[in-house]
């Protein structure tokens, strides 16, 4: 994402990571931090607490715009809204988070894995 081209904003799409245990805690907030410091405009954690986690550490450390959803569905409708031109938009979550399906919504392709 610190290479992404486009002239845009710089908008992360992340999930919950779930399969790390006794560190998801600070693993989350760990990857707000991360965005900030790689000059993502906006954050849109997906999720429940661990996203919340992660959605709260980007703004604390400097992501101008995070939003919080609860599912799939919901960011991807949220991202399309305010799409523009150049926009770089990336994905990121476990597996288990079926992240793809934003990708592909925001794509036009049909949404597998519901």
């Amino acid at each position: 994402m610190t290479e992404a081209e486009g002239g845009g904003r710089k908008i992360a799409v992340l999930g919950e990571m779930l399969e790390l245990g006794a560190e998801a805690l600070e693993a989350h907030r760990s990857v707000g931090r991360m965005a900030a410091e790689n000059g993502i405009d906006l954050v849109v954690a997906v999720g429940g607490d661990l996203a919340k986690q992660l959605a709260l550490a980007a703004g604390a450390a400097g992501v101008p715009d995070v939003a919080m959803v609860a599912d799939n569905a919901t960011a991807a409708a949220y991202v399309n809204s305010l799409l523009r031109p150049g926009d770089v938009v990336l994905t990121k979550a476990s597996r288990g988070g079926m992240l793809w399906q934003v990708a592909q919504a925001l794509t036009g392709q049909p949404v597998t894995g519901i």
